[in-house]
């Protein structure tokens, strides 16, 4: 008889240089899945990516703190208890521009790979 769950108790620690925590619980970094990824992230004050066309859906809740979106040029702001879906192929670029550290869960439809990230050049 096959397991049929799967506690995750040591999610993937992404490396960064930015001062950006990222526990991968699920997705290509832990169990291989290519079909979703969820992450639990936080983004230090002052932190920002590059902008990004990303071809997956990226589903973002807000647990602590706040976030900025700017989505195809519209500037979004959301807080905690709140959430966006941003749909694949969309211009978009994340940043906390805010004095306290946004905790948040990411999930990604497909599951986030570099590759798929499509990063801009600073």
């Amino acid at each position: 008889m096959s397991k049929k769950y799967l506690v995750q108790k040591s999610p993937f620690l992404v490396p960064t240089n930015d001062g950006k925590y990222i526990a991968e619980h699920f997705g290509l970094a832990t169990d291989g899945n290519p079909n979703i990824s969820i992450a639990h992230m936080k983004a230090p004050p002052g932190w920002s990516e590059p902008f990004q066309t990303p071809e997956f859906d990226e589903y973002t809740l807000i647990v602590r703190g706040k976030k900025q979106f700017i989505v195809d040029g519209k500037k979004i702001v959301l807080s905690a208890g709140e959430s966006i879906k941003i749909l694949k192929n969309t211009r978009v670029q994340y940043s906390n521009p805010f004095e306290e550290t946004c905790e948040y869960l990411a999930i990604c439809t497909p599951a986030f790979s570099i590759e798929k990230v499509n990063r801009e050049k600073d």
